[in-house]
């Protein structure tokens, strides 16, 4: 018994060791699916889980998405993710592994009656970071258009410009926006109703990696997380979040 536990013990170190480190960065702290400087969340343990069938460790970074994107263009990360080819980065892009829900979201008491994309551009809008290019080209004129738009670095700042009434309008995953509520309570009144928009359809991430045998063994990774059914239990562990 002794010898079988030593011989299995020491084919995982042999494994490890032979894993290649992945340098993926991440983008800042947005529960539920990526929990900073932890390695735990929905769209962190997918991505984990696919690199690892692909015998990869990941070492994650964490920085807003503009950051990241640079980086990558540098070579000083191997990957990033919540990404794909409207980036305007050039990287070779694997397959989807994820969806984000985003929607427009106002406080109620506003009245707004926001029917299209195009409705935004008459309001102040905060949105997350690289929003303008990662949600289609319609809400890209938009936001080009509008002088009152901006991106945030830190997400949770929409949470706070939404319920003080610093800005009209909020873009961004509603699970999101509604984790932070739990983060900015004591900041700001996060029980003011609110009037949610559906503008988008679900938007799909990738990871775009500087390699392209890097992607081609992570999208094998990632089929055998569905095949097993490890992707779909990664996903129940969040969705009461």
């Amino acid at each position: 018994m002794y010898k079988g536990w030593m011989v299995a013990l020491l084919w995982c170190w042999a494994a490890m060791a032979s894993a290649q480190v992945l340098h993926v960065g991440f983008g800042t702290h947005k529960p539920p699916y990526v929990f900073e400087g932890e390695p735990r969340g929905l769209e962190y343990e997918l991505v984990d889980g696919a690199a690892r069938n692909a015998g990869f460790v990941v070492t994650a970074y964490y920085a807003p998405m503009e950051r990241l994107h640079l980086m990558l263009r540098r070579g000083e990360i191997d990957a990033i993710t919540t990404t794909h080819e409207r980036s305007g980065v050039e990287a070779f892009y694997s397959d989807v592994y994820i969806h984000y829900h985003n929607a427009a979201v106002a406080l109620a008491r506003r009245g707004y009656r926001i029917e299209r994309i195009a409705d935004l551009g008459r309001h102040s809008v905060s949105a997350f970071q690289r929003a303008r290019v990662l949600l289609g080209p319609e809400f890209e004129r938009m936001a080009m258009n509008n002088p009152r738009y901006r991106e945030e670095a830190l997400q949770i700042n929409r949470n706070r410009l939404l319920y003080s009434g610093r800005i009209e309008v909020v873009v961004g995953d509603k699970r999101i926006i509604r984790y932070f509520n739990r983060e900015v309570a004591d900041q700001v009144d996060v029980n003011q109703p609110l009037t949610w928009f559906e503008l988008f359809p679900p938007t799909p991430y990738r990871v775009g990696f500087r390699r392209q045998e890097q992607r081609q063994r992570f999208d094998e990774g990632l089929r055998r997380l569905r095949e097993s059914g490890e992707y779909r239990r990664i996903e129940q562990r969040y969705l009461a979040d």
